[in-house]
């Protein structure tokens, strides 16, 4: 017959080890599909953090880049040939002349024009300078005076005169820059002014420049 007792102790002790190994066990939580929840939670936080930095990436809207500084003319256009009535084959007016895109700041204008093809160097057919800030165009046929009424002033071209004096070339086709210049104050100058002594009195002062180019031949076109 099998003891009975050494059954009873064995019993006693098997108890507390089972108690320990059950207690052991709970010590160390299960990880459940409950656990997983704070993340997913987590996640979606996040992506609502993310979501007003996108919608403002898409919805920004690119800054416009500035107006382009622009001489033209109705008569020509660039590299164009210039009309004989502008020439000294025709009436020799000086040519309607406009512009955009200037600097808001821009305290008065200059325009020269210039020949760089003349057999004898650069010839200087007009300079303008003093051209009010506000200003954006040219009429046709300025009178050849020193200052008009507006503040503008004329200085002497290649001939020694005030004034326009149009493309008038002894042989070939040259090319006529008219060169404008917005700057950002008004030039000191006397009435016999020439290209040379408005280029000095203009250094430090340009705030941008553009130029127009037209074509005439000795030929007439």
């Amino acid at each position: 017959m099998p003891n009975m007792k050494g059954r009873f102790v064995l019993m006693l002790i098997g108890i507390p080890l089972i108690s320990v190994f059950i207690s052991g066990c709970q010590s160390a939580p299960a990880i459940t599909p409950g656990d997983k929840e704070p993340i997913s939670i987590a996640l979606e936080e996040t992506k609502e953090v993310e979501q007003p930095v996108n919608e403002a990436i898409d919805t920004h809207e690119p800054i416009p880049s500035p107006m382009e500084f622009n001489l033209t003319s109705e008569v020509f256009l660039e590299g164009a040939p210039i009309p004989s009535e502008y020439t000294c084959n025709g009436e020799d007016v000086s040519p309607p002349l406009a512009w955009s895109g200037a600097p808001d700041n821009t305290s008065s204008f200059a325009l020269i024009m210039d020949d760089p093809d003349a057999p004898m160097g650069t010839w200087v057919h007009w300079v303008l300078f003093n051209l009010p800030g506000d200003a954006n165009a040219l009429d046709v046929g300025l009178p050849s005076e020193a200052e008009f009424p507006d503040g503008s002033r004329q200085g002497t071209n290649s001939w020694g005169r005030l004034g326009y004096g149009g493309p008038c070339p002894p042989s070939g086709n040259h090319r006529y820059y008219f060169k404008l210049y917005a700057l950002d104050t008004s030039l000191v100058l006397g009435e016999s002014a020439a290209k040379e002594d408005v280029l000095a009195a203009m250094e430090g002062h340009i705030l941008m420049e553009t130029e127009l180019m037209g074509t005439y031949s000795a030929s007439g076109g």
